[in-house]
């Protein structure tokens, strides 16, 4: 069992938590005292390059959260489905009895010239990364509201929500969109006590392979590889480093931040 931590007695939420960033803040909270509640679509996708999470992936989170003591309520929903995300919500706060913290992780990337990307690349990145970020907190900011107790909620974004990356014109405009809904939204959930952050890393270690990305940032290296380097002598965050972030923002902590937006960045954004 863990002992006490600054999470304990509490629920936390977790969108596209199989693998990567998610599950590394499933099991983040969970060392930290709190259950968890975590879902992920655990399907393909059409248009990105990199194999989709699995059944097994989420299976494995499950295990990691079990490990440290701590419950957790795992469904296979997808975020694009308002409907399935908001029945994987409700079983979870049932079971678990209440919620504190939500996470609207889930996310997918590809790569192309802004002219060269597909319909089927546009639509499929703004429903995923923009509408389900958005669903997520649709489905979960009643809960907080009713509940009284105040709240955090944190949106996954990216270096790509504060600047213009070149070769992924879809992604930026998702994570761009998931920064200003933030801002929205901490104005006016802050009577409620419930604050509104987002998180911005640059690369992370998660399995998603963008390699249709990587030849572009070769072939253009002259002129916009730059715009990809960081400050710090890193060349790649790990997902534990982000969830490390991610559970201060929600702590009692940085109980006066919101609206924010948190770089985990290895100092991609000062260049």
């Amino acid at each position: 069992m863990t002992s006490p931590g600054r999470f304990e007695n509490k629920v936390v939420f977790v969108t596209g938590a199989a693998r990567g960033q998610g599950r590394a803040e499933a099991v983040r909270f969970a060392s930290e005292g709190a259950d968890v509640i975590a879902i992920d679509a655990c399907t393909e996708f059409a248009s990105t390059a990199y194999p989709g999470a699995t059944r097994d992936d989420l299976a494995e989170t499950v295990r990691l959260v079990e490990s440290t003591g701590r419950r957790i309520v795992a469904s296979t929903a997808d975020v694009r489905d308002f409907d399935g995300l908001s029945r994987a919500l409700a079983d979870g706060i049932e079971q678990l009895g209440r919620l504190d913290v939500v996470i609207a992780n889930a996310g997918i990337c590809s790569g192309a010239l802004s002219w060269e990307i597909t319909a089927e690349q546009w639509q499929e990145t703004v429903d995923v990364n923009l509408t389900g970020t958005f669903h997520t907190a649709k489905a979960a900011v009643p809960y907080l509201i009713e509940q009284g107790e105040g709240g955090a909620v944190v949106f996954t974004s990216s270096v790509s929500g504060l600047k213009g990356t070149p070769f992924t014109g879809h992604y930026v405009a998702t994570k761009h969109g998931i920064t200003g809904l933030a801002k929205t939204m901490a104005n006016e959930l802050g009577e409620h006590r419930i604050r509104v952050n987002t998180v911005h890393p640059a690369g992370v270690d998660t399995g998603m392979k963008v390699r249709d990305l990587h030849p572009l940032i070769a072939r253009y290296a002259s002129t916009l590889g730059s715009i990809y380097q960081n400050s710090l002598p890193y060349r790649i965050t790990q997902p534990e480093d982000v969830a490390a972030v991610v559970a201060w923002v929600c702590s009692d902590e940085a109980k006066y931040i919101t609206g924010a937006q948190i770089p985990v960045d290895l100092g991609n954004l000062i260049r």
